[in-house]
């Protein structure tokens, strides 16, 4: 066996934790399709393969202009549970044994989909996941940034009657003009009602993005980030504080964040003692589930086994776990 025969191998068989995942971006073709015809709802394409040569994007806007077509299909409870149960199945695949998971109610709501419907649908088969296969998870609600703050509020006051279920609020959706002041009132009250919080900063943003998310939006994790590295004293601060970046190298080059994977930054950032893992994002979109995006980075950026051991130890100590479960894991890899 080569030497990248075993890291590849040891990235198989090792526990690992993922982090930045949304939901409603494990939607694969084939269930779109399903879906789409179990629901009566037309979609513009007549096969799964026209579905699956259409997730091509140039950026982040036509990457979503499809994510939210492809939403429309989801509408009842079921589906969404069976949604939810296809992705707990790929981490079954990939051996991740906890998964920290976003959705996007205003996808939903603004179509008329309950919130409930949504959040029970989800929740079900995580609760399923754990029950049958011992995954374990935790639920981050997401606010579209492209929207006003206004509506937002709404959507924070339905998710406290449901605090046994949604531990965090997030911030997703197109980046640019959108900073996060957009929405320090809203993510104070999420604090006040005891969410924690969470923000997509520095992906196509600038590192101000990221100071923001720390400094308005008090956030315990930075989504992507990879635009930190243009700033030295954010790179200090961050290391300093051991905050996570919660970095997706398929999805930035799917994204044309960076034009190829050889050239993502990464390894960089590991090496300047940043808290970095690796996740999927979007795993249906973009190409990849947490393997593959690992397997890829490692190849395509030199990464040895202790890069690799690194990012998933990473990714457990940053997770929203108790300390004795993070440590169980911790010291499995």
């Amino acid at each position: 066996m080569n030497n990248f025969e075993s890291i590849e191998n040891f990235i198989r068989k090792v526990p690992k934790s993922e982090l930045h995942l949304h939901i409603e971006g494990s939607l694969e073709p084939e269930l779109m399709f399903k879906l789409s015809k179990r629901n009566k709802v037309e979609i513009p394409f007549k096969s799964v393969e026209e579905i699956r040569s259409a997730y091509n994007f140039t950026d982040l806007d036509s990457f979503l202009k499809i994510y939210y077509e492809g939403s429309n299909v989801l509408i009842s409870e079921e589906d969404f549970f069976d949604l939810t149960w296809e992705y707990i199945l790929r981490c079954k695949q990939d051996n991740i044994v906890h998964a920290e998971i976003f959705f996007d109610p205003q996808s939903h709501t603004e179509r008329g989909i309950e919130f409930n419907t949504v959040l029970s649908g989800i929740h079900k088969a995580l609760e399923k996941a754990n029950f049958e296969l011992g995954i374990t998870s935790k639920i981050i609600m997401c606010f579209l940034r492209h929207l006003d703050e206004e509506p937002c509020f709404q959507v924070l006051k339905e998710a406290t009657k449901h605090k046994d279920k949604i531990i965090g609020v997030g911030l997703d959706s197109s980046e640019k003009g959108n900073p996060p002041q957009k929405f320090k009132n809203l993510f104070e009250a999420a604090i006040k009602e005891g969410f924690l919080t969470v923000a997509h900063a520095g992906e196509e943003g600038p590192p101000e993005y990221i100071w923001d998310s720390l400094n308005l939006l008090k956030v315990k994790r930075i989504d992507h980030g990879v635009q930190c590295l243009k700033d030295d004293k954010l790179v200090e601060k961050l290391s300093q504080n051991n905050i996570p970046l919660t970095v997706c190298p398929l999805s930035n080059v799917k994204l044309c964040v960076f034009d190829k994977l050889e050239n993502h930054n990464l390894k960089k950032m590991l090496d300047k003692g940043l808290r970095v893992m690796v996740n999927s994002d979007d795993p249906a979109y973009f190409g990849g589930y947490l393997n593959t995006n690992l397997i890829e980075t490692a190849k395509a950026l030199k990464l040895n086994l202790e890069d690799i051991k690194t990012l998933i130890q990473n990714s457990f100590k940053s997770s929203f776990l108790d300390e004795k479960t993070k440590n169980n894991w911790l010291n499995k890899i």
